[in-house]
């Protein structure tokens, strides 16, 4: 650290101020869009062999308005391989001086529970010092000895956008025959590396960075500000050794942790040859035994020493019918082999908004497991904690992103599948009619399949009827309206589809005006986005998801009407979509069709004036009107 740095961290004094932590001495060009500041920060990793390490780190950040309040909360987690040492919280006001100190005694700590988490030797301790006095700043420290080591902690010098760093510092002390690897991500500050001692010691460390503008449809963090991760080679937990210099290796280990797992009772062995020896389609047989494992199991999260790596073995979730993804995908894989079928352990990121994987650098990037099945011809794959979505289908959960499949060959990067916008569809049919006094009365009809049914299978899955009768209401978006006969069906195949018929009755749905009907004729599906033109954008756009969206809507209306003013028909197609709209007035009615492309990508920053004029083109054809006159 440099000597001007270490001078200023000198902190307490017999008044109880830190100087140092005057909002007054953060830099004017730290505050530029600044919700929080990071003023100092540094984390101290000391390996002691591969299977132990010691931590230190110590975060200080000044809040400069609500806008930063995350940064003020303090959240960390311990289980049985971690002892917290020691742990400091301080809260100064904008002076710098302190208001309150507390003690690891003095903050709350309490078990990390949940209604499916039953096994669990997960603790947090948290802190909040609900302080709304801006600007304000937090310091906290700890300590931690870690006996058990898969990863290490990684490096992130910038926190988000809207906080600003004053100085960072990231530190590693090994053995010098200690095989260390590390990526750095966005940036490339080679570490300061020293020996001593029979130690080495590596150093990186970041000062005075502005804080960057929140900008819509950014790409992840991970992949714009710096990030450092750091990652063993060698590794030791409870005994379980391993290494994970590349994929292969690692997956090696993994493997071996669940070897002889797979070993099922004998009246589940028989109760597979019962419902699949007649059948000679293999994939009749993968969805047949999926179903008896949604029937017959349920997921529960267990997290117990080595079991938040290890699955539980088949044998005791053939007993209790419940597991985590681990054991319930290894009990799924154990169900196939007693048929004669291979299935495969894929360790994967989950989520809708998961970070993407970095494929150069072996580490522990995952957090859930399912199923692989490969065939001849096809791969099948399984969502094994799911007791609703259909054999195949893996839903916005897991789909598009890599995922390490592990075997008695080792590990590799395997790829799920993507659901695109030809699959990804959302079709409405509407047959209304609109009377002289402006109010609407609809027949709809809305088709939704693969990742746009996600979001109302999983209410169908959880919730009773009344509530997924509310849920369909709430879809409906107009300013006043009743519904009625509201009814769904699902279509559970490997890309599932839900549809849903409703009447809906809407008052004032057009406008009035003397002689004059003004009518919208994209009844529901009007887009609200509009984006703001940004002079300087710093980051690329990325979009994820894709999709197609088609209404046809009829609309009859009165009699005696003619058109005063058209609509303006549109078509448009662009590397961020395609959107087209078209509407004729025919006799006695109004017919119009709308289709748009959702398409996903990473575009030049170049290019965000092109997507914002796309928007502002959408937006505009979807409000548009219709104006009709009475002759007289």
């Amino acid at each position: 650290m440099r000597a001007g740095i270490i001078s200023i961290f000198i902190l307490f004094t017999t008044n109880g101020y830190s100087q140092e932590f005057n909002v007054k001495n953060i830099p004017d060009s730290l505050l530029t869009h600044a919700n929080a500041v990071k003023r100092y920060e540094e984390f101290t990793l000391e390996i002691k062999s591969p299977g132990k390490f010691i931590s230190h780190e110590r975060h200080v950040y000044t809040i400069m308005n609500e806008q930063g309040e995350d940064f003020s909360k303090y959240h960390t987690y311990y289980d049985q391989f971690t002892t917290i040492d020691y742990l400091s919280a301080i809260l100064y006001d904008s002076n710098g001086k302190v208001v309150r100190k507390l003690k690891r005694k003095d903050l709350p700590d309490h078990a990390i529970s949940d209604d499916e988490t039953i096994l669990s030797d997960n603790r947090v301790i948290d802190n909040n010092f609900n302080y709304r006095i801006y600007p304000y700043t937090v310091d906290y420290e700890e300590s931690d000895t870690r006996d058990g080591v898969l990863n290490f902690p990684g490096w992130e010098p910038v926190s988000s956008p809207g906080v600003s760093t004053v100085y960072t510092k990231y530190t590693v002390i090994a053995p010098k025959n200690y095989d260390l690897r590390y990526k750095e991500l966005n940036f490339k500050t080679p570490p300061v590396v020293s020996s001593e001692g029979g130690k080495i010691t590596y150093t990186w460390e970041m000062q005075n960075i502005p804080a960057a503008e929140e900008e819509p449809l950014a790409p992840p963090a991970s992949n714009i500000f710096p990030y450092l991760m750091v990652a063993p080679s060698d590794f030791d937990a409870q005994g379980y050794k391993g290494n994970m210099s590349n994929w292969k290796s690692y997956g090696e280990f993994i493997y071996n942790l669940k070897k002889g797992r797979d070993v099922l009772p004998d009246d589940v062995k028989k109760k597979v040859h019962e419902l699949t020896d007649q059948l000679k389609d293999p994939k009749q047989k993968i969805k047949v035994l999926y179903q008896y494992l949604q029937q017959n199991t349920r997921y529960i999260s267990i997290q117990l020493g080595i079991g938040g790596w290890q699955p539980l073995d088949a044998t005791y979730v053939a007993k209790n019918r419940y597991g985590d993804c681990k054991a319930l995908s290894n009990f799924m894989i154990a169900l196939l082999k007693e048929a004669g079928i291979t299935g495969k352990y894929v360790e994967i990121s989950a989520g809708e908004n998961a970070d993407p994987i970095i494929t150069d650098f072996s580490e522990f990037q995952f957090d859930h497991v399912i199923c692989c099945v490969p065939l001849q011809h096809d791969t099948v794959w399984l969502e094994c904690t799911s007791q609703t979505l259909p054999a195949g289908y893996l839903s916005g959960f897991t789909q598009n992103r890599y995922g390490l499949m592990s075997d008695e060959n080792g590990g590799r990067l395997v790829h799920t599948p993507k659901y695109d916008f030809k699959e990804n569809l959302q079709i409405k049919k509407i047959k209304a009619v609109i009377n002289e006094d402006g109010n609407l009365t609809a027949n709809i009809t809305e088709y939704l399949k693969a990742m746009d049914q996600d979001e109302l299978e999983g209410i169908i899955a959880v919730y009773p009827n009344d509530k997924i009768q509310e849920y369909l209401k709430s879809s409906i978006d107009l300013p006043s309206f009743e519904t009625k006969n509201i009814h769904f069906e699902q279509n559970l195949s490997s890309l599932p589809s839900i549809t849903v018929s409703m009447e809906v009755n809407a008052e004032n749905f057009a406008q009035v005006t003397g002689k004059r009907l003004f009518i919208t004729p994209n009844i529901l599906t009007q887009s609200s986005t509009r984006f703001s033109e940004e002079d300087n954008r710093k980051f690329d756009i990325e979009l994820h998801h894709e999709s197609t969206l088609i209404d046809s809507v009829e609309i009859a209306i009165p009699q005696g009407y003619t058109v005063e003013s058209a609509f303006h028909d549109i078509n448009l197609e662009t590397e961020f979509g395609k959107f087209s709209a078209s509407a004729i007035v025919a006799p006695g009615k109004i017919i119009y069709y709308r289709k748009r492309e959702y398409h996903s990508g990473r575009f030049p920053k170049s290019d965000y004036s092109k997507l914002v004029d796309y928007y502002d083109q959408v937006y505009k054809s979807d409000h548009s009107k219709i104006v009709l006159i009475k002759q007289d």
